[in-house]
């Protein structure tokens, strides 16, 4: 049988740092937005800054379900060391170079208007670094449909990262050309 240990000290400070600024990233980048610049699709395929909150908060809930159930959790394997996979996640994940489709059921459906999917978030984000001391974060799996098996405390990072991920890809939709209120529009 695999330990299920509680989170180290460094563990819980590097998580919790993570999803700080990641959150406080987030907020900077979409203060002040207008109702526009928050409709605001560069073009038919793309998500509005709106959207991508949507979508972040929906995430934040499914990891707050599935750290709910890790009790339920396969045993992790005893290869490799969790500490590789968390700076995978801190490091690849955040990038854009790969683009990957959101299964539909956290695809964004216009639920809230981007203040309320911002507050939405918020609210989500502050649950999920209480989630930090939750029992069986090390020790049991659940799988993610690219990575493969991760642990409780890696889909805490994991979410942090995923915020990172779409920061940037609000930063790349307001510097499109056409984004309201920009110089050239």
């Amino acid at each position: 049988m695999i330990a299920e240990h509680a989170l180290t000290a460094d563990e819980m400070a590097k998580a919790s740092r993570h999803l700080s600024v990641t959150r406080d990233v987030l907020v900077e980048a979409v203060a002040g937005l207008s109702a526009l610049q928050w409709g605001f699709r560069p073009n038919y395929e793309s998500w509005s800054i709106a959207e991508i909150l949507e979508h972040l908060a929906l995430i934040e809930g499914r990891v707050h379900t599935l750290i709910g159930n890790m009790s339920n959790a396969p045993e992790a394997e005893s290869a490799g060391k969790p500490s590789e996979m968390d700076e995978i996640i801190l490091n690849e994940v955040p990038k854009r170079t790969t683009k990957a489709k959101a299964p539909e059921p956290i695809c964004p459906q216009g639920r809230w208007s981007g203040e309320e999917a911002l507050q939405c978030f918020l609210t989500s984000r502050e649950r999920t670094m209480q989630l930090l001391a939750a029992p069986l974060l090390r020790g049991r799996v659940r799988p993610h449909p690219i990575f493969g098996a991760w642990d409780g405390y890696q889909w805490l990072l994991a979410t942090g990262s995923h915020t990172a991920r779409h920061t940037e890809q609000i930063r790349e939709i307001k510097a499109d050309v056409n984004f309201p209120g920009s110089p050239s529009h």
